[in-house]
């Protein structure tokens, strides 16, 4: 692999991939990538790139006065054919849902080869999905610098109300331009560096599931993600200031963590237990009926939190005994009451991923545990040579007027440590979670983020 930190990143996307030790061939499946000041005025020429004449192009009416109306205008003057969709919101925010994309899908013009979203998050998401449906290449115009999946081949949905993940296409085309996403508004602007924030944990349990669970690694990837999270974080002093240096830094951070997830064929260099404090805060909402926060705020959060757990983390020694006594305890009956309380509706649906994915079985446990008490020395050091302090980290983060604490976005320390408890069984993932589970520790920990959660 090249020495990615003197690599623009425009380079990461080139056709041949990288050949790496780990055995695979890294590869991103961009056409096009376009990162800096003055971007939108090659809309034109990333369409011709991707080989496509007609595309249609799909928006909100807050993000087509953020760049929908120029980008309709420097195709219009490049001579390229193109259909426009505004998804009406009457004056509400839209979602990531159902409604959203079958009126995207209502008003597709069939003649259209290309859809070229002009948003962030939301706008990106259903547009990964209509292509998908569809068969056709997607595009984003950026609006925001507010979260890593520009690049990603996931798409964060609600069906039914229920949070999900739905794996599609990754976007063929991205381009972000510095001085659009410099007007975003600011929480859209914290929701990118929380999100970056993120990647400490990320990178320290990717490692942690490698030693314990066996599962892919590689230190190439690691280190791409490492390099831009760095960048982010030296430049994040002037997030407040919308300063050009910080949005260009946090901008290409978030296209490196989907080009890092489309090398490593999975979301491990970008989301860790933080990502879960978020997804279940939302599905938390989405039970109740009620609005939640930006994903990256919610993650920024979620990062301060798991670390913070991490400083007790630090201080525990594996107790063979004790893990197996509390493996013993969980009953199948215990395990399901436990599910139903804190997914409601949901639980169901995890009660099901749990038949599939055998987390609980006695087996798995043992070689899990047997591997946690050979190799706690490294998974210590991972957690020593990844992870930042909590106060640095969070004096950082409130420095550009950040939230830092859940009632700073209405979330009670209650559906704080629900949202822990819940996490592990959320999704089939080897997290910080999932390891205290195996030592018996998941109370003992819940008990300490509720007396740490609103430091």
């Amino acid at each position: 692999m090249p020495d990615f930190d003197s690599m623009p990143v425009e380079a990461l996307i080139r056709k041949e991939g990288f050949g790496c030790s780990c055995g695979k061939h890294h590869f991103c499946a961009l056409d096009y990538l376009g990162v800096g000041p003055g971007k939108i005025r090659e809309v034109g020429k990333m369409v011709r790139a991707m080989g496509c004449v007609k595309p249609f192009l799909v928006c909100d009416q807050n993000t087509w006065e953020a760049a929908g109306r120029q980008t309709d205008e420097l195709l219009t003057r490049d001579g390229i054919a193109h259909v426009n969709y505004i998804i009406p919101c009457a004056g509400q925010k839209i979602a990531p849902a159902e409604w959203e994309t079958g009126s995207c899908l209502m008003h597709f013009d069939p003649a259209c080869d290309l859809i070229l979203g002009v948003g962030s998050g939301v706008i990106n998401d259903i547009c990964k999905v209509l292509g998908n449906a569809l068969r056709l290449k997607s595009a984003i115009v950026g609006t925001a610098p507010s979260m890593d999946g520009y690049a990603s081949n996931a798409s964060s949905m609600e069906i039914n109300h229920v949070k999900i993940t739905l794996f599609n296409r990754a976007p063929k085309g991205i381009l972000l331009d510095t001085d659009i996403l410099a007007k975003a508004p600011m929480r859209m602007l914290w929701a990118g560096l929380g999100d970056m924030a993120a990647k400490y944990i990320a990178l320290c349990e990717w490692r942690m599931s490698h030693l314990v669970t066996g599962e892919y690694y590689c230190e190439d990837v690691a280190k791409l993600m490492r390099s831009a999270l760095n960048k982010v974080m030296d430049a994040a002093d002037g997030v407040s200031g919308r300063d050009p240096a910080a949005i260009q830094a946090i901008a290409e951070g978030l296209v490196v963590s989907g080009i890092a997830m489309a090398y490593a064929e999975i979301s491990r260099p970008a989301s860790g237990l933080e990502h879960y404090f978020s997804h279940m805060w939302e599905m938390m909402a989405l039970e109740r009926g009620e609005p939640y926060d930006l994903h990256g705020i919610q993650v920024g959060i979620g990062t301060v939190l798991t670390l913070k757990m991490y400083r007790k983390f630090r201080q525990i020694r594996p107790d063979r005994a004790r893990a197996e006594a509390y493996w013993r305890d969980m009953t199948e009956e215990k395990w399901r009451s436990q599910i139903e309380r804190i997914f409601g509706k949901t639980a169901s649906e995890i009660i099901e991923m749990e038949r599939k994915a055998q987390k609980n079985d006695r087996a798995g446990h043992e070689k899990r545990l047997e591997n946690i008490l050979k190799n706690w020395d490294a998974i210590q050091r991972a957690v020593s040579e990844e992870l930042p302090e909590e106060e640095s980290l969070r004096a950082l983060m409130e420095k550009t007027g950040m939230p830092t604490r859940p009632s700073d976005i209405g979330i009670s320390v209650e559906d704080t440590v629900n949202a822990f408890i819940g996490a592990r069984d959320a999704r089939n993932k080897y997290m910080s979670c999932s390891l205290l589970w195996d030592l018996g520790l998941t109370e003992e920990f819940a008990a300490y983020l509720k007396e740490v959660a609103e430091e």
